[in-house]
């Protein structure tokens, strides 16, 4: 059962916290201590497994990063992620020295915490570093997502390609919203119109597709060097 105090529910989704340490014991008590907390904790064993686990069409929370890993180190994993994360990075590392502590926090990890840990503490980390997390999805939500060129405002309702402003039907614009919202996913047509609709899908295949050639049509225009929606076919559309 989740709890109810600390994080507030980060809008009813589960809160999946990778932690990479390749320390059997240490990785098995970090997953006990999200476990306990309510949380759904995934262990990797090194620097490779754990990108292959970012690379998955899965919604990750938090990392909690050793530095010594086999394969690609900590520091490499954060060079990785990149600047422009919002996931929070906590480092859970024997190497207590303050040039590395400044080194990590410099690479853009969130926080560091030191070999042997206190377990209460790591609990308290764990979850002030998930309010922040929340509040910054939550002003995320507000603001524009990006994709190839396109700028779309969940606020204004403004859609634009390369700055060139895209007029798109409310029904076109809840769908390209839904497509970059989740860039990775492959939506069938059912899963299209149940969520833009909002009624049961009853297999009428011509709607969804007209839909979806209009809007391929409007950002060919807008942009002719770059295709944004792909078909998989079987299986259904997701972006390019």
């Amino acid at each position: 059962m989740k709890r109810t105090s600390g994080v507030e529910e980060l809008d009813d989704r589960r809160i999946n916290i990778l932690v990479v340490e390749d320390d059997n014991e240490i990785n098995q008590l970090l997953c006990e201590i999200i476990i306990g907390m309510g949380y759904d904790p995934q262990p990797a064993y090194s620097g490779t497994e754990a990108l292959l686990y970012m690379a998955r069409e899965q919604e990750w929370s938090m990392m909690l990063l050793d530095l010594m890993l086999p394969g690609l180190s900590g520091e490499d994993i954060l060079r990785q992620l990149g600047e422009d994360r919002q996931l929070p990075v906590i480092i859970i590392s024997a190497k207590g020295e303050q040039q590395t502590k400044v080194s990590s926090l410099r690479l853009g990890a969130d926080d560091f915490i030191t070999k042997p840990f206190d377990i209460e503490e790591v609990s308290a980390r764990i979850d002030a570093h998930l309010r922040r997390y929340r509040r910054t999805v939550a002003k995320d939500s507000v603001r524009q997502m990006t994709y190839k060129g396109i700028h779309l405002n969940s606020d204004t309702k403004a859609v634009s390609v390369n700055g060139s402003e895209l007029i798109l039907t409310a029904r076109e614009f809840a769908l390209l919203e839904l497509f970059m919202s989740y860039p990775k996913k492959i939506f069938s047509k059912a899963n299209l119109f149940e969520t833009v609709w909002g009624e049961a899908y009853l297999g009428d295949d011509n709607m969804i597709n007209v839909y979806i050639s209009h809007i391929r049509k409007k950002l060919a225009q807008a942009n002719p060097e770059e295709e944004y929606i792909e078909t998989i076919w079987g299986m259904g559309y997701r972006l390019k």
